[in-house]
């Protein structure tokens, strides 16, 4: 087994860091690296691609004699003592591809050494030069949209500081651009509220979901008079769908508003309402909180009392079905006041089903799509209600006199219906309140739609998690296993942990865990194409660090290819021995008869996926009895913990007297979980041979 080149160990960490962030970022790459003669030490796979040439055909080979024609070795050559005397360079060549053909391409090279600084080495990423042309001209025309743009353009990185501003947000902010990169909206703008601002990015970036709110206020570009502005958030994503940032557009609208808005007092609170409830209601991705939020912002600013009800069938995260023609039957997701006013002890209190026949005013409201309104509330109002229910006169007797409704609508679907009401001296409900009702209840359906079609997606990506992890596991005499899978909270989260057990003769077996990076339905299908693959391999007898590595092929084959951890192990019990291997997993624990608990020191290899790694078995003895506990890192990472830590903590957990597996696993789950669970967590424990007597 060849051992990596130490030029190699930084090769893929100086490439992010050098080509981060520029039009590279848009282009296929080919990576190449040599040491400080010259001679290749690693050749990408996108380098057999581009090139021609397969990897053991090149490695050891000087790069310029092979690739260059011999009239550029002169520049090629300069170039090449730029880049090792400390310098990043970038320049036009010609190079031979294997058929004899010459093919343009740019190169982008920076030094790297080993970790002790010696044996320096040239990393050179390789594009072909006419799409870097055409990446250099979309990034040139986007810099100059950027720049010409009469509207404020903003982008933000995750911890929510600017990277970049144009001039006509300079102008807007009367904040020169130096004095917002780095920094956050409150320290640039100390005198705006930016409270909300900061809020509703973080729900973009949280959620993926753009943002469209107002806020008003003063900068110091117009210290004398308020200003309104109008401020869209989008997310900003990696070609992996994680999120890198958020990109801000902000427009004046002051003069749009009327030349009667400064002095239009209660269309300032309705706009207020409006700007909370873009930021307040929708926090989660929980329909009955989504519900209850929309309730408690209105009351009192819009209402005395408000009742939030959604389909059944919504509720229960499933479509809203075929229709109303047959009557509906909703669930009473909010209410405000929740308790404690004779009002709200006469509604229907939270999570009590309110069936409704086709002919009843609220299935009326529902079927017409559209806002129903009683202005005033009497006797005659309420009496085609009467039939049904005693409330309405109820709350007549309680001052109720004014009333209106809102469908819930969203994507053309209706939901739900939100109902307002107004008691003692309140004014009555016109047309401006029930103009407001529909813009608060459009914001809350297409969140309890998001939620809706959240859970739905989550419960399916559980599922097929679940239907795609073993459902019986048989080890071989000698080896006791026990298991246990949970899967994430966030749908987001969920999909690429898994784990086998594979019998492969008298008291020896394969043990092999994993986790996929990504999450979803679409990692939950990768991850049962790489068990498969794994059981088929497992069985061929390979060692662990000769599986490995036609797994990392065969992750690379995928349709919509995806990197992996995985750690892979064949213990024998009569032999008293485990052979692993890893590609960079979390270390598995091993605990000894006596209850001492120590992680092993594998080597770690790279993640499957990323091609032209070797990987390194590793032989374990183990004495009979002893205990193996693999893991997927959702068990040992916690947000604001140090991963050492909690690899730490793990250890002592483990040490101690011996009990039965299952406790091992409810115990793990139990005490190091993060909850809500943030990640998938897998587990796979494993005694091999008999404890002694």
């Amino acid at each position: 087994m060849r051992d990596q080149h130490p030029v190699q160990e930084q090769a893929t960490e100086a490439a992010a860091e050098e080509a981060g962030g520029a039009w590279w970022d848009d282009l296929p790459l080919a990576l190449v690296v040599a040491d400080g003669n010259g001679r290749i030490v690693q050749w990408g796979m996108a380098a057999e691609e581009m090139f021609g040439y397969p990897p053991e055909a090149v490695v050891g080979l000087d790069g310029l004699d092979l690739l260059l024609p011999v009239g550029d070795h002169a520049q090629a050559r300069a170039f090449q003592r730029a880049v090792t005397s400390g310098r990043s360079v970038t320049g036009s060549f010609r190079v031979r591809h294997q058929d004899g053909s010459l093919i343009e391409v740019d190169l982008m090279a920076c030094p790297v050494s080993d970790p002790s600084g010696q044996g320096g080495g040239v990393l050179v990423l390789s594009a072909y030069a006419s799409a870097a042309r055409r990446a250099r001209e979309a990034q040139a025309l986007v810099d100059e949209l950027f720049a010409r743009s009469p509207v404020g353009l903003a982008v933000f990185d995750t911890a929510l500081r600017f990277q970049r501003v144009n001039p006509a947000l300079e102008a807007m902010n009367g904040v020169p651009k130096a004095a917002h990169i780095g920094r956050r909206l409150a320290e640039v703008l100390p005198g705006l509220n930016t409270e909300h601002m900061e809020a509703a990015m973080r729900r973009t970036l949280q959620f993926g979901t753009p943002m469209l709110i107002r806020r008003i206020g003063r900068t110091p570009a117009n210290t004398d008079r308020d200003r309104v502005w109008s401020c869209s958030y989008f997310r900003l994503e990696d070609p992996n769908g994680q999120p890198v940032g958020i990109s801000a557009s902000i427009i004046d609208i002051t003069a749009h508003q009327g030349a009667t808005w400064d002095g239009d007092v209660g269309d300032r609170r309705h706009r207020q309402l409006l700007n909370d409830a873009t930021l307040l209601v929708g926090t989660t991705l929980d329909i009955q909180q989504t519900a209850q939020e929309l309730a408690d912002i209105v009351v009192p600013r819009l209402a005395d009392a408000v009742t939030v009800d959604v389909l059944q069938t919504v509720s229960e995260g499933a479509d809203p079905g075929a229709g109303l023609a047959g009557g509906v039957a909703l669930r009473r997701m909010g209410l405000a006041p929740s308790v404690g006013t004779p009002i709200t002890d006469i509604l229907t209190p939270v999570g009590r089903t309110l069936a409704f026949p086709a002919n009843a005013p609220y299935v009326q409201a529902l079927a017409d799509r559209r806002p129903f309104l009683l202005a005033h509330l009497d006797a005659r109002a309420i009496a085609p209600a009467t039939p049904y229910s005693d409330k309405p006169a109820r709350l007549l007797g309680q001052g109720m006199h004014s009333f209106m409704m809102a469908p819930l609508i969203a994507r053309d679907v209706v939901l739900g219906v939100a109902t307002f009401y107004r008691a003692g001296r309140s004014d009555p409900y016109d047309s401006a309140d029930v103009a407001l009702a529909c813009d608060l209840t459009a914001h809350a359906s297409v969140c309890i739609d998001n939620a809706r079609l959240y859970s739905r997606e989550h419960d399916t990506a559980v599922l097929l998690q679940r239907s795609l992890l073993p459902q019986r596991i048989q080890p071989p005499e000698g080896i006791e296993v026990a298991h246990c899978y949970q899967p994430a909270s966030d749908v987001n989260e969920v999909g690429g942990d898994w784990y086998d057990v594979i019998p492969l003769g008298p008291g020896k077996a394969a043990l092999v865990i994993g986790d996929v990076m990504g999450h979803g339905i679409r990692a939950a299908a990768a991850m049962g194409e790489m068990r498969t693959t794994a059981r088929a391999l497992a069985r061929l007898g390979l060692p662990p660090d000769q599986l490995l590595s036609h797994l990392d092929q065969a992750m690379q084959e995928l349709n919509d290819p995806l990197m992996a951890t995985c750690l892979y192990g064949v213990c024998d019990a009569g032999l008293g021995r485990c052979q692993l291997a890893r590609a960079g997993h979390p270390p598995p624990v091993t605990i000894s008869p006596n209850g001492s608990a120590r992680l092993l020191d594998l080597p770690v290899g790279a993640p499957l996926g990323i091609g032209g790694i070797t990987y390194t078995s590793s032989d374990i003895p183990l004495a009979p009895g002893s205990l193996l506990v693999l893991y997927t890192d959702g068990l040992i990472e916690k947000r604001g913990t140090d991963l050492d830590e909690r690899l730490t903590y793990l250890t002592h957990f483990l040490t101690g007297a011996p009990r039965p597996l299952t406790d091992y696993c409810d115990r793990l789950i139990a005490q190091l979980a993060p909850h809500p669970a943030e990640d998938d967590i897998a587990l796979l424990i494993a005694r091999i041979g008999p404890l002694p007597s």
